[in-house]
């Protein structure tokens, strides 16, 4: 990107304040009834998988939590569209005297008042400069060619910054202007909230939480082509999910995904698990030895939030687990209620009918207000 349009003087946040800051924003405009148009169009910038498209996902999700209108989302990678595919294909009108451009599917939108339309244009960044151009009348005028946007239509772009050495066209500064930019930047507790509530592997979890460095290993200037980004993690917890079975007939798949270097470390904190108490037997309310190492911790917590999530209407089982709580050190205590609080939206509801978890919250509840 050239000097004089640099990321520097623009604000820089995590996912989750990303999809809280906007989904608060387009939620307030429809309740108030305003015009979509009003909120301007936005650019997400930041390195690849860290999150971006993750995050327009997450503000759909809230809007159609908060309004109660459906809310559906059209993806556009603009890397792959010429110019003209943005206007339509040329037809010739019934009295064969005119040019008539044929509305291209992507665009076909639902323009009811309990829908909300989302067009993510994705790879902008990545985009050749005359697609960025043709991208001017969708950012500020919201019309295609001679199409129009309807108007329950939010516009979100998002791409790569050209220090991150990916494919990436300098942005021009007419197109820039016409943009709400924010930069979406790496912080493990905001993944680490996301990935309870979406059912991101246990040993995932776990590794990242002792070892948060390791979320992000994204270098610009080196060569390899895999390395460790919350994306590529998300793809492990697939994998691993997916195929339920030990690590190491897994470790190929996890190398290709995040590098040999982090799937070798991976390994051998995962078996870091085999040392841990029985969790159903936690969950069941029979006597379990607490691991003492920090490591065995992190790896507890994980694999407790993991049986939680699982078994979250089953009261009895989640109180047994929080008398257990109550004997593990404080701050991974902390860090367990925190992610029983994420399991699911208004959790805390069901929580507190639980006797234990009051008392809990009565004595160390000032504590999840902390860094841990």
């Amino acid at each position: 990107m050239s000097k004089e349009l640099t990321l520097t003087n623009i604000p820089s946040m995590s996912v989750g304040k990303v999809v809280d800051q906007l989904s608060e924003a387009y939620v307030t405009v429809i309740e108030k009834d305003l015009p979509i148009k009003t909120m301007p169009s936005v650019m997400l910038w930041g390195p690849p998988g860290v999150g971006k498209s993750q995050a327009v996902r997450q503000i759909a999700g809230k809007i159609q939590d908060k309004t109660g209108k459906k809310t559906v989302v059209t993806d556009v990678r603009l890397l792959l569209f010429n110019p003209i595919d943005l206007r339509g294909i040329p037809t010739a009108n019934a009295e064969k005297t005119l040019a008539i451009w044929l509305k291209p599917q992507i665009f076909q939108m639902d323009d009811s008042r309990d829908i909300v339309n989302i067009l993510f244009l994705d790879e902008i960044s990545a985009a050749p400069q005359s697609v960025q151009a043709a991208a001017y009348q969708i950012t500020l005028d919201r019309v295609v060619g001679e199409h129009r946007l309807p108007d329950n239509c939010i516009v979100i772009a998002a791409g790569n910054r050209t220090t991150d050495k990916s494919v990436a066209f300098k942005m021009p500064k007419a197109l820039a202007n016409r943009l709400l930019h924010l930069e979406v930047d790496i912080s493990f507790e905001s993944w680490r909230s996301w990935a309870v509530k979406a059912g991101v592997h246990p040993w995932v979890i776990g590794y990242l939480s002792y070892k948060k460095d390791a979320l992000m290993s994204f270098d610009a200037k080196a060569e390899e082509l895999a390395f460790a980004t919350p994306r590529s993690w998300e793809m492990v917890s697939n994998v691993l999910n997916a195929m339920d079975r030990d690590f190491d007939s897994s470790f190929l798949l996890v190398a290709g995904l995040v590098g040999i270097g982090a799937a070798t470390e991976f390994r051998a904190w995962v078996n870091v698990y085999n040392e841990l108490p029985d969790i159903e037997d936690i969950f069941k309310g029979r006597t379990q030895d607490v691991p003492k190492r920090t490591d065995a911790l992190y790896a507890l917590t994980s694999a407790m939030t993991a049986y939680a999530r699982a078994h979250r209407d089953d009261l009895d089982q989640i109180r047994n687990s929080i008398v257990y709580a109550g004997r593990i050190p404080p701050d991974f205590s902390v860090i367990l209620i925190k992610d029983y609080l994420g399991i699911e939206d208004g959790y805390d509801r069901k929580l507190m009918k639980i006797p234990e978890f009051t008392m809990w919250m009565q004595k160390k509840g000032s504590l999840l207000n902390g860094n841990i």
